[in-house]
């Protein structure tokens, strides 16, 4: 009924899987190592063709120098900084609230209210483009690092808290009603019941908003103009010159734009990992 494990397997299938996981892994990151390999040649390399073969000089220092002399990449990746951190901790703290409304709480609507947070995420950001310009427009947000900060945090709110009330509902409702015996305010037991409980689903959700917000270039695009508002993600797109590209330093700042990501994932890896599969088995 069920594929037999791989070890089970007679020797010529295990060195077929094992041959077909390398080649996939290799075909996988081909993308990767070009671009790691172009961040180390230096221009003359790729003016004369050598775009896989061994770079003539490493040059990694030199491009990176290059990246922050010829462009305020500086600017850019504390933009990304302010946008990214303040976003999580919107997204966390306004997913956490309407999350344990929709899984403790009874009130008139919450169904309805419920389905259109699933609903959400189900509609295409991109035909909301005109109107979330317009509307940050209106409200002078347009082409300012609080825009992205405002519209991130809305956008990411419903997903976290279809994420976070999943988790919540499996809570036993014996604490609850514990806690309130005990004279405790709603308030208190959310910050000493449920942020505890359910801290492994919050480092989960940290990691992937963080992920989704720092790699955003959608959004960098529709309502930011000005270098002194641009994220990394979008100043990267600079680099790009009329005439004659640099594709080395553009294979640079890719590298340390995705950095961040990577080593939180890593730092986190445990707690992403737990929150997950804990969230994946809640009613």
């Amino acid at each position: 009924m069920y594929p037999a494990p791989i070890a089970d397997a007679s020797p010529s299938r295990r060195l077929a899987y094992r041959v077909a996981l390398y080649v996939s892994m290799l075909l996988w990151m081909a993308p990767l190592i070009a671009i790691f390999m172009t961040a180390a040649r230096p221009q003359d390399d790729l003016l004369a063709g050598n775009y896989w073969g061994w770079p003539s000089k490493i040059a990694f220092a030199d491009n990176f120098r290059q990246v922050f002399a010829t462009s305020p990449m500086a600017g850019f990746f504390v933009n990304s900084v302010v946008v990214t951190v303040a976003t999580v901790a919107g997204v966390l703290v306004l997913s956490t609230l309407a999350a344990v409304a929709l899984a403790k709480y009874e009130f008139r609507g919450r169904t309805l209210l419920f389905a259109m947070f699933i609903a959400g995420n189900f509609l295409p950001y991109q035909i909301l483009m005109i109107p979330v310009r317009e509307l940050a427009v209106g409200l002078g947000l347009y082409n300012t690092v609080w825009a992205l900060v405002v519209f991130h945090t809305a956008f990411q709110t419903g997903f976290a808290t279809l994420f976070l009330r999943n988790f919540i509902a499996g809570l036993p409702e014996e604490l609850f009603e514990a806690a309130r015996i005990e004279g405790a305010s709603e308030l208190r037991i959310l910050r000493v019941i449920v942020v505890p409980l359910i801290r492994p689903a919050l480092a989960g959700l940290a990691v992937l908003v963080f992920t989704f917000v720092w790699n955003d270039y959608f959004w960098a695009l529709a309502l930011v103009q000005s270098d002194a508002a641009k994220p990394l993600t979008l100043g990267l797109a600079g680099l790009k010159g009329e005439w004659l590209t640099a594709w080395n330093l553009i294979s640079a700042g890719a590298l340390m734009a995705a950095l961040p990501p990577v080593l939180l994932f890593f730092f986190m890896q445990k707690h992403f990992v737990a929150g997950l599969t804990a969230g994946a088995v809640r009613g």
